[in-house]
């Protein structure tokens, strides 16, 4: 008997209806990016001090792609589809009219290339020069869902110049002049390595939740992205988030909804904006602390935090899957009444992200639902 090849249907509005198809990246080739504008990495008791580049070491690719082979079981046997991204070379030099970088980064997180928002697949911005042709490792999924799926909507964000205006100048080494308390107040106004020259955004900015979407204005998202996405979706409600963080960066370690009506928050960074507590509030919805992690430091070669920890997969309202490690997040979840799926992930922390980052939605049961119906002026 041959067996039955499901047609592929885009369809996911938020983070937590019943997941049926999704894709899980991969570690093959992921690089020490090299210097750039927008970011720097400096790993001196790794072997990469600032300014050197190159590959990660094969025994950690080779151990992180061997837990996504194994989170991806888990999720198979759970009936749901998985897809896997066709790495580049990123140890490749690339570049535009405007720039030349001498290396990419890799496809471990599609989180922060690929927006799902109902039928709806966007290719985000990305701000990093090291990502700009990242979106290449997905296309030939797109390409495979726009054709089996005749209702999906493919569309891609401008590309952005990421031209020496796209940035401020010698951002990093005024940074690192400055005391933790100076760079506090610093990200407090929003002032960070982006400029407004054009939209930036990476997808794991946005935290979606039905008609509301919650957008964070971070280092790798900036103020005209938000108004890009807010034109690009006029039918949703776009909210701009911020919080209490020196270097911020991706939503879905800080602000993470595990159902209706529940939503889990980072217990340091806290929102900056009163307008988003006062509206999840209103709304009858309960802000739960996230437990401490177990880690107080990333692993090797990690630009990622211990916040990890609370970068969690949820499969339905029921179900949610957790790093093996984080047995006082998981605690936490089962008391809230959640089925928790512990899943050894530690290690892909490097390859940039957890199990939210190293994946990407392409259908969840469910349709556009409204979960905020009282707005808050102004917001």
């Amino acid at each position: 008997m041959v067996k039955e090849v499901k047609k592929t249907v885009v369809n996911s509005w938020n983070e937590w209806d019943p997941l049926k198809h999704i894709i899980v990246g991969r570690a093959d080739g992921t690089m020490v990016q090299a210097p750039e504008p927008a970011i720097e990495r400096d790993f001196p008791n790794d072997g990469f001090p600032l300014g050197k580049y190159g590959p990660m070491p094969k025994e950690m690719m080779d151990k992180a792609n061997d837990r996504l082979d194994n989170f991806a079981k888990i999720l198979e046997k759970r009936g749901i589809r998985v897809d896997r991204p066709t790495p580049l070379d990123f140890s490749q030099t690339v570049q535009t009219p405007d720039w030349v970088q001498k290396s990419m980064f890799g496809c471990m997180p599609p989180r922060d290339v690929l927006l799902t928002v109902g039928n709806e697949i966007v290719e985000a911005t990305m701000s990093y020069r090291s990502r700009w042709y990242e979106y290449l490792c997905y296309r030939p999924l797109l390409e495979q869902y726009f054709k089996e799926d005749p209702d999906m909507r493919w569309e891609a964000a401008p590309k952005p110049r990421l031209s020496e205006r796209t940035y401020e100048k010698d951002f990093w080494k005024k940074w690192k002049a400055l005391s933790q308390g100076e760079q506090l107040e610093r990200a407090r106004k929003g002032d960070w390595v982006a400029t407004e020259v054009e939209p930036l955004f990476d997808a794991a900015s946005v935290g979606r939740f039905g008609k509301d979407l919650f957008v964070e204005n971070s280092t790798v998202t900036n103020l005209a992205g938000i108004d890009w996405l807010r034109r690009h979706f006029p039918n949703h409600r776009i909210h701009k988030v911020m919080f209490d963080e020196e270097v911020p960066c991706h939503i879905d370690a800080t602000f993470v909804p595990l159902r209706p009506g529940l939503v889990l928050q980072n217990r340091k960074r806290v929102p900056l904006i009163k307008e988003h507590t006062e509206l999840v509030k209103k709304n009858g919805w309960e802000i739960v602390t996230c437990a401490q992690p177990a880690h107080e430091q990333t692993v090797r070669l990690s630009s990622c935090s211990p916040w990890l920890s609370m970068n969690l997969l949820v499969l339905d309202p029921k179900t949610v899957c957790v790093e093996a490690s984080e047995t006082a997040q998981m605690e936490q979840l089962d008391k809230l009444g959640f089925e928790v799926v512990p899943v050894p992930f530690r290690d892909v922390g490097t390859f940039g992200g957890g199990l939210h980052c190293a994946t990407a939605d392409v259908y969840r049961e469910g349709k556009l639902e409204d979960y905020f119906p009282k707005q808050v002026k102004g917001y």
